[in-house]
Formats: C-alpha cells, sequence, structure tokens
C-alpha cells in the first residue's frame, strides 16, 4: 500500500513542505508475544521492523510511525465469547492495566491522529504503545516478587 502511495504521499509533502505521515496500526502482541493467535503475534511483530525500515526509506518526504493497542473494548469479544465473558474481561482489564481503563477504538484514533497530524513531525520510526499500560504489568509483578518484605 505504502509503495502504490508514495507518489501521492511526496507530492503532498512537497506542496506542504512538510513531510507527509503513515501510521500503520500494530499490536502490543508484537512487544509481548500475547493476542489471540501466535500467528496474530507474529504478523504485528513483523510490522514494527518494517515500520522503522519505511521510516529510514522514505525520509525525509514522507514519516512512518506505529501505535500498538493492547486490549481493544469492541464488539468483537461479545461475538466471540458472549455478552457475560466479555463483561467479565473488560472489568478484569481495567481492575489489572495501571490506567485502570478499557480501551475503545476512538481512544486509539486520537493516538493515531496525533501520529499523522504536524504536532509530530519530528517523529518518524516511533513505535508507540497505547495499552493503558499492559507494558508495564510483567515488569511489575517480576519487580514485586523479588522484592523483600521491607522494601517500598
Amino acid at each position: 500500500m505504502i509503495r502504490a502511495a508514495r507518489p501521492l504521499l511526496e507530492a503532498a509533502a512537497r506542496a506542504a513542505e512538510r513531510p507527509s505521515s503513515v501510521v500503520n496500526v500494530s499490536s502490543v502482541a508484537a512487544l509481548n508475544a500475547t493476542g489471540s493467535s501466535i500467528a496474530y503475534g507474529a504478523s504485528k511483530a513483523a510490522q514494527n521492523p518494517v515500520t522503522v525500515a519505511l521510516a529510514r526509506a522514505l525520509a525525509p518526504l514522507i514519516r512512518v510511525n506505529a501505535v500498538c493497542p493492547g486490549y481493544m473494548d469492541t464488539p468483537w469479544w461479545t461475538k466471540g465469547v458472549g455478552q457475560e465473558a466479555a463483561d467479565s474481561l473488560r472489568e478484569l482489564v481495567k481492575s489489572s492495566v495501571p490506567l485502570r481503563v478499557a480501551s475503545r477504538p476512538e481512544d486509539i484514533a486520537e493516538v493515531v491522529k496525533f501520529l499523522a497530524s504536524p504536532a509530530s513531525r519530528h517523529m518518524t520510526g516511533a513505535i508507540i504503545p497505547a495499552d493503558a499500560g499492559v507494558m508495564l504489568l510483567v515488569p511489575v509483578a517480576a519487580t514485586d516478587a523479588c522484592r523483600q518484605p521491607d522494601q517500598t
């Protein structure tokens, strides 16, 4: 897709006198080897270095970044596991992640809008987790397990 759009993105960058922007949607599954399947995590993990390689190859006229959402509160869960299980999962996520929220597509759209906007004009090759803090959970659990009782 980027190859097909490249001439238009470059022309737009020249006309605007600032780089055009591509935002890939990856997943925290690419960063922590989780997700709905091994193939899903692997495909998202492959997308991140492609994002970085494209950022190098297409600069200075095109910026390329990626956003990595975590759990998404969408009807997909209800369709897959039923309403009760989806509600239970949502509450589990909200009680587990540091920001105590279940992200919705609109939340991630705000990050995508930022990455596509001139406000991020100095960013390219960035892989941005937008996961309500999911990536913080494993190190915290490991640190807590190793902490001595008298440490704070």
